[in-house]
């Protein structure tokens, strides 16, 4: 296995904005900015930290990548979610596969989900 880690980049318009909502969404500690980057890292090594990018071009499209947030009760997580300033982007929870999962924006836009893991 390669000596590599995981670091993940979310392109925004206002990181400091998208920190106060990601960092507690993930429970990481928003480390701190420089230029154009804040950077949140996780309690758990073994986990990706989180760079958010400021970028001068606005959401267009869909995401190509995004985030699962799983969790056993899809419902308590979204609503603790939309308290930060998250909202659902479809009224119901989808189904496939023996799994549940509600599709969800961040305050930028950016969509995610989050999950039951085939545990509902």
């Amino acid at each position: 296995m390669p000596d590599t880690s995981l670091g993940l980049v979310v392109d925004c318009s206002d990181p400091e904005k998208l920190a106060d909502f990601w960092a507690p969404a993930l429970g990481y500690t928003h480390v701190g900015a420089a230029g154009n980057y804040v950077l949140l890292m996780p309690p758990d090594p073994a986990r990706p930290k989180l760079l958010l990018q400021s970028v001068s071009e606005a959401k267009v499209t869909k995401n190509r990548v995004h985030f699962d947030i799983e969790t056993p009760d899809i419902e308590r997580e979204a609503a603790r979610l939309e308290d930060l300033g998250a909202r659902r982007l479809e009224s119901g929870a989808r189904e496939e596969h023996g799994t549940r999962w509600l599709v969800m924006a961040d305050p930028e836009g950016n969509e995610f989900c989050v999950c039951d893991a085939g545990g509902g």
